[in-house]
């Protein structure tokens, strides 16, 4: 009987037992450290306490209860003043110089060591982020506290950390040789995306430049802001230029103006103001919100970075809203910016879950919004990729319609229209260089004929046939026209009477030595008459230089054509 009714007392005792093992509460046994040939510690547990009235004694913290945990850890913005508890056990025989880092320690405004032997404060440094006087225990963005373990001796680290805003820390040991390799390459990885962003931003402030299109702008302005925000945020500016503490908490309003330039892009791509008003208005309306925070931020960053989660909430809905909408209506870009857009909003919804300590920390979601940015960058150059293959699509078009319209089809020399006006071009430039320019004009003799006789078929080809050996030769800066039917001019820049006349006559004994077959058993040949006339430098009159050739070409007619006659006053 008496075994049966202590029976529930042991149930009681062996409950009890189970939540005692399987508390939260802090009671492992020290980390232990051994002579190893290296010491790298980075996967470790430790414990940590919340310290709400943020001004709790160092004697008070020690009797708290720790709660355990890894070595990395989130835990949101309502625990901006943290303890930590590491307990060490050096079980060698010889003396253990070793390094306890804080990787992450660029964006807290105090960091604090406290080190415990059997229960007695033997030592305690602080570093304060905005104190030069603290700052030797600071190296390139990370807290290094050096401190020493004697043989067999136990030792209980307090780490107190303050952050600004959101509390996530991870806490590595290291001997000398594991320190000094975990410092030199730890934001190389930040290196290489901002170099690729800064890549970005050159080349489309170049594009911006050159083609003065408002989306290369915006583009570069977005990857300015998203850029800057990566390199402050970590830790690349703390690495290069040992910028961290309660100065840069003003910078990080470049995460406001961020997504600023990127409803400023979409309204561009997507030509929402001229298309699309709904859409328009919904960005519009997110672009004077996020415009108000960032004004606020101005004389209150703090409380403007607490609603900053909120309103990329809303531009992130808005955004996607619209993307959706313009890949419903069919617009080419609009499933480049949606895959860009989802990404850059997947990875920042992991890095916001984590700031608020609801997702593990991994380097994943710790970096979220820098990886977002980087992947949206890199789709959204995809964008631009097309844009400017859609542009030079539309200005070959516009080149080849403008060939067209200056044309002559026929011969593919430029028409009348566009001699005249390429002549007044370079007329204005020969006044200026004081040079001489000649003109001159050729027909075809007896042209009529041949084409009462052999029928415009023929006709066509002997034009053809004049125009070819007309290109073929002349020189490359001569501008060629089919001025009429049968009648071609000639301007020849930088050349006198002479060497015009030379030039005309090498061209009319060419043609004269080219014989047209009309078929297998029947030719013709064909000759030319020309006037050439010098363009009068102290007067450059185009429509009198062409007078002047068409009286000289007059007058190789009359005196029997097949001839080049210069027109002298």
């Amino acid at each position: 009987m008496t075994i049966i009714r202590s029976l529930p007392l042991i149930h009681t005792l062996f409950f009890l037992c189970l939540c005692l093992i399987n508390s939260s509460v802090y009671a492992a046994t020290p980390i232990q450290i051994t002579n190893d040939s290296e010491i790298k510690l980075e996967q470790f547990e430790m414990a940590y306490f919340v310290d709400k009235s943020e001004n709790m004694p160092f004697e008070q913290v020690q009797g708290q209860n720790f709660t355990k945990s890894s070595n990395r850890l989130s835990l949101g913005t309502k625990s901006k003043t943290t303890w930590i508890k590491i307990q060490l056990h050096n079980v060698d025989k010889n003396t253990q110089k070793l390094y306890l880092h804080h990787p992450y320690a660029y964006h807290n405004s105090k960091v604090e060591l406290y080190e415990v032997e059997q229960g007695v404060l033997s030592n305690v440094r602080v570093l304060d982020m905005d104190k030069k006087e603290t700052q030797q225990w600071m190296y390139r963005g990370s807290a290094v506290f050096d401190f020493t373990l004697q043989p067999n001796q136990q030792k209980t680290l307090f780490v107190k950390s303050l952050s600004f805003s959101h509390q996530w820390f991870a806490l590595n040991i290291y001997d000398e040789n594991q320190s000094k390799r975990a410092l030199l390459g730890q934001f190389t990885n930040i290196a290489l995306v901002v170099g690729m962003l800064l890549a970005l931003i050159i080349y489309n402030f170049l594009l911006f430049f050159s083609s003065r299109l408002k989306e290369h702008f915006y583009y570069a302005c977005y990857l300015v802001s998203g850029g800057f925000w990566i390199a402050l945020s970590y830790g690349l500016f703390a690495d290069l230029f040992n910028i961290f503490g309660s100065v840069t908490i003003i910078w990080h309003l470049s995460l406001v103006t961020m997504p600023f330039f990127l409803l400023l892009f979409m309204i561009n791509i997507f030509e929402t103001k001229k298309k699309y008003p709904i859409e328009h208005w919904a960005l519009v309306a997110v672009l004077i919100l996020l415009v108000i925070n960032f004004i606020h931020g101005l004389f209150d960053i703090v409380a403007a970075l607490d609603y900053s989660s909120t309103l990329a909430a809303i531009m992130m809905l808005a955004s996607l809203s619209v993307s959706l909408s313009m890949l419903i209506r069919r617009h080419p870009m609009a499933l480049f910016f949606l895959i860009g857009h989802g990404l850059f909003v997947a990875f920042s919804t992991l890095a916001v879950l984590f700031y608020k300590g609801i997702a593990e920390f991994n380097y994943v979601n710790s970096h979220g919004v820098g990886i977002g940015i980087a992947l949206e960058a890199l789709v959204l150059s995809l964008i631009i990729a097309y844009r400017i293959r859609t542009l030079e699509k539309l200005k070959s078009t516009q080149a080849d319609l403008q060939l067209l319209a200056s044309t002559d089809p026929l011969t593919k020399l430029f028409n009348r229209r566009h001699f005249n006006s390429a002549a007044v071009q370079h007329l204005d430039l020969a006044e200026q260089t004081k040079q001489t320019s000649s003109i001159a004009l050729i027909d075809i003799d007896h042209f009529k004929s041949i084409n009462d006789t052999y029928g415009h078929t023929l006709g066509d080809k002997s034009i053809k046939c004049v125009a070819n050996i007309i290109k073929n030769q002349s020189r490359q800066e001569d501008i060629l026209a089919r001025y009429g039917g049968e009648e071609f001019i000639i301007l020849m820049p930088n050349t006198n009477l002479d060497d015009a006349f030379i030039l005309i006559e090498r061209i009319r004994k060419k043609l004269e030595s080219t014989t047209i077959e009309i078929d297998t058993n029947q030719s013709i040949q064909l000759t030319i008459s020309a006037g050439i006339a010098e363009v009068n430098t102290q007067d450059l009159n185009l429509q009198e230089a062409i007078n002047q050739a068409d009286k000289a070409l007059y007058k190789s007619k009359n005196n029997g054509r097949n001839q080049s006659q210069l027109f002298k006053e």
